[in-house]
């Protein structure tokens, strides 16, 4: 009994041992939608074999009711127990086990992955995306659904681009996920029309998913302007070709040169005749569009002579100073320039400018600057070149210069004689000079100026001469005899000069001694009268010294007082009234009554005229030289001179005249 379950135990033991997975199931991933089988197969098992899904059993037998996308593949023989998943879906996506209930054996457990391929890829703004040409923009690309995460990649035309960036969004049933893809980019005008691709790919989708989209880039017209032929001879025609792109399409065409402008072209192709201001002033082709315009420039190789771009201006400066030419042409081909003085073929520049260090008179000219465009033209023009230095006086010159002065000083000089006209250098005796005031009407006389004032001006002016008078005769007469100051009265008279208050008019007799002079044939009648004696009744003969004494004139006048030492200085002078005059003398001796009466005795040249003087202010009344009628007096006679007044013997009264008198050197010896 014992042997049979020991017998029983071996056989039991031996078939336990015996049972094991031969195969178990494998981790394996499925494309949603496709069927997949999971392998397990059991060695030296007959028994009974199910399979879990995450832990759950799905239960026995072939068939899975429960499950019906869901079979066990059974094979008895080969101990075989795969289990088949048909249209696999993402609730397949779990974990699998395979299991030997009666042997208590399990297998490992296998994920079940299944993959979704992407959703199609958008791209934002497909399938055509305006865009304006330098405006940034991102292009977008999204694609949904992906299990695994798509990735995506941009291509332009084909070809691969690179700078995306990403990002993910992971869906509610965290297993799928959003995928975003970002390409930043910058159009340009040649980007219009380029296709932009994404591609969205994961392990279900390795091909991946496209979405395509077409830039429409809207830009202003891109020119090209071409000229024919390249260079042309000034007067020669030449055309320009203005070729645009744009978009939206071109609209118009303007054409301009040196910024004016041309009327009338309106096309793409304008010709014209060059000149050399083409060469300077470019022409311009203008085409514009909806969104803008495009302004493109050329200039013409002209081939034209030398212009003077800049007129040069003459240069004035010191000696010995630095100074600097311009000279500035236009020309082409390019110019060739000289500097030269005029007159001189030496070469001094080849630059626009002209240095010259420290000039000096010889540097001073006219300066050449020459232009020379080969076989074109030359041009010219001259600068003048003035330096300043010392005058320079010529021969000719200093004679002319020592002429005029001469000239001059002869002419002052007789102003200045003529002047002092009437003006006689005699024997310094004591003489008397009778001041007659002639009828003069005062005229126009300002309120605003005082008497005083005018008095002092006209009388400061013939001073003023008298003192040069004085340094002449001084001059003249220091080698001239001495004279002694004699009294030709004999002290008879009590001669002396007078002073401001004595020379008011009072009465009382002055006598003078006169002399003799010459003749003066062109002398006329004066107005000023004397008192003086002829030498017939004085006994005066006349001196021996002055030639011609018989045909001389005996002239009883004081010499000028321009000719004497001293003035009789008034403090206050006012003007005398205009109806008083000197009143007539019928006993004062005429002209006819003096020797040599026929040579005019009141000769006006020999004299010079005697100012309007005024008088004391306190004397208003009075007229210089003449004192207002004596009502009644009796009538004086002449009496000689030396011998006073006797009872028996004629008496003048000179009153109302004022004398002054001028006393001369005076030798002390003969006091």
């Amino acid at each position: 009994m014992s042997a049979l379950w020991i017998l029983t135990l071996t056989v039991a033991l031996n078939q336990v041992w015996c049972v094991r997975f031969s195969q178990e199931p494998a981790d394996q991933s499925v494309v949603l939608g496709e069927r997949v089988v999971l392998s397990c197969v059991v060695f030296n098992y007959t028994g009974i074999v199910q399979w879990t899904k995450d832990g759950l059993a799905l239960g026995s037998g072939e068939g899975l009711k429960a499950w019906p996308r869901y079979r066990i593949q059974r094979a008895l023989d080969t101990g075989q127990y795969n289990l088949e998943i048909s249209n696999s879906e993402l609730s397949d996506d779990s974990l699998y086990e395979c299991q030997a209930t009666e042997a208590a054996l399990r297998s490992r457990r296998a994920k079940l992955n299944v993959l979704i391929p992407p959703e199609d890829p958008v791209v934002e703004g497909t399938p055509e995306l305006l865009l304006m040409a330098g405006s940034p923009h991102n292009l977008t690309c999204v694609t949904r659904g992906a299990k695994p995460a798509a990735h995506i990649q941009w291509t332009k035309n084909g070809v691969p681009v690179d700078g995306a960036y990403h990002s993910t969004e992971v869906l509610p049933d965290r297993k799928r996920v959003t995928s975003r893809s970002y390409l930043p980019i910058t159009p340009v005008d040649t980007d219009s029309s380029s296709n932009f691709t994404c591609v969205a790919s994961n392990p279900a989708v390795p091909m991946g998913k496209r979405a395509t989209v077409t830039l429409n880039v809207h830009h202003p017209p891109t020119v090209t302007l071409s000229i024919e032929p390249r260079s042309v001879l000034e007067g020669e025609r030449v055309t320009f070709t203005c070729q645009a792109t744009a978009n939206p399409p071109i609209m118009g065409y303007r054409w301009a040169k040196g910024g004016v402008l041309l009327e009338g072209a309106r096309e793409s192709v304008f010709v014209t005749t060059a000149d050399h201001s083409f060469f300077t002033e470019p022409v311009s082709c203008q085409v514009f569009n909806a969104v803008g315009n495009t302004n493109v420039s050329i200039l013409v190789d002209v081939h034209f002579g030398p212009i003077l771009v800049v007129e040069p201006r003459p240069v004035t400066v010191d000696a010995d100073s630095d100074v600097t030419l311009n000279c500035k042409w236009s020309g082409n081909p390019p110019l060739t320039l000289t500097w030269t003085k005029k007159g001189s073929s030496m070469v001094l520049s080849n630059n626009n400018q002209l240095h010259l260090k420290s000039v000096s008179q010889v540097d001073a000219g006219q300066y050449v600057c020459k232009a020379i465009v080969p076989r074109i033209g030359v041009g010219e023009t001259e600068v003048t070149l003035t330096v300043n230095g010392p005058p320079i006086i010529s021969m000719g010159s200093s004679i002319l210069l020592l002429m005029l002065l001469l000239a001059l000083a002869f002419f002052l000089y007789h102003q200045r004689k003529g002047s002092r006209r009437g003006v006689t250098l005699g024997k310094p005796d004591i003489k008397v000079e009778t001041v007659n005031k002639e009828t003069h009407s005062l005229e126009e006389e300002a309120a605003n100026v005082s008497t005083a004032t005018r008095m002092v001006k006209a009388m400061y002016s013939p001073f003023k001469d008298d003192m040069d008078l004085k340094q002449e005769i001084r001059s003249e007469s220091d080698t001239r005899e001495e004279y002694e100051l004699k009294d030709p009265t004999n002290g008879y008279y009590n001669v002396r000069a007078t002073t401001h208050e004595e020379a008011r008019p009072q009465t009382r007799v002055v006598h003078y001694q006169g002399e003799f002079r010459s003749p003066n044939p062109n002398s006329g009648p004066s107005g000023a009268t004397s008192s003086g004696p002829s030498p017939a009744t004085s006994g005066a003969v006349p001196p021996s010294g002055v030639p011609g004494s018989r045909a001389g004139c005996y002239d009883p006048r004081p010499p000028s007082r321009m000719s004497h030492a001293t003035y009789a200085h008034f403090n206050t002078f006012s003007r005398a009234a205009q109806s008083q005059q000197a009143p007539p003398n019928p006993a004062l001796p005429s002209p006819g009554d003096y020797p040599g009466g026929d040579c005019g005795l009141l000769d006006s040249t020999t004299q010079l005229p005697y100012e309007n003087y005024g008088y004391p202010s306190q004397y208003a009344s009075y007229r210089m030289g003449f004192a207002p009628p004596i009502e009644e007096g009796p009538a004086y006679e002449m009496y000689p001179t030396g011998q006073g007044p006797g009872e028996n013997e004629p008496f003048i009264s000179d009153y109302g005249d004022i004398f002054l008198c001028y006393i001369g050197k005076t030798n002390s010896k003969d006091r």
